[in-house]
């Protein structure tokens, strides 16, 4: 069973940048697409950014521009680097692996993001 370790939120104001990580156990890592989804309080969790096992790249419209997705195989991590952050962007973030826009595996802990106006 893949576990999936998320870090690197915090508070942020408004415009700030923070950059997520998430760790990943298990062999088949750079064989998955990955997918970071955010979940802001009292809402459904939604995919905000998708990177394939070759690196492109996907993100809904609302973070277009402003996040980009990065892997790094050998360390079976993948990043999430946050911009011009707004308070909307507030949620707790999480890493899975994905197929088509599915998560594959039991969610791990994920990290908050609280982003102040």
């Amino acid at each position: 069973q893949v576990q999936l370790v998320e870090s690197g939120g915090g508070l942020v104001q408004s415009g700030g940048s923070l950059r997520l990580s998430c760790a990943a156990s298990g062999s088949t890592f750079s064989s998955n697409a990955m997918g970071w989804y955010r979940q802001a309080p009292g809402k459904q969790r939604d995919l905000v950014a998708k990177i394939t096992k070759n690196g492109g790249t996907n993100y809904a419209d609302a973070v277009k521009g402003r996040f980009t997705s990065s892997r790094d195989n050998a360390k079976k991590t993948v990043y999430l680097q946050m911009g011009s952050l707004k308070p909307e962007d507030t949620g707790v973030y999480y890493c899975n692996a994905v197929v088509g826009l599915t998560p594959i595996f039991d969610w791990g802990q994920g990290t908050q993001v609280t982003v102040s106006s």
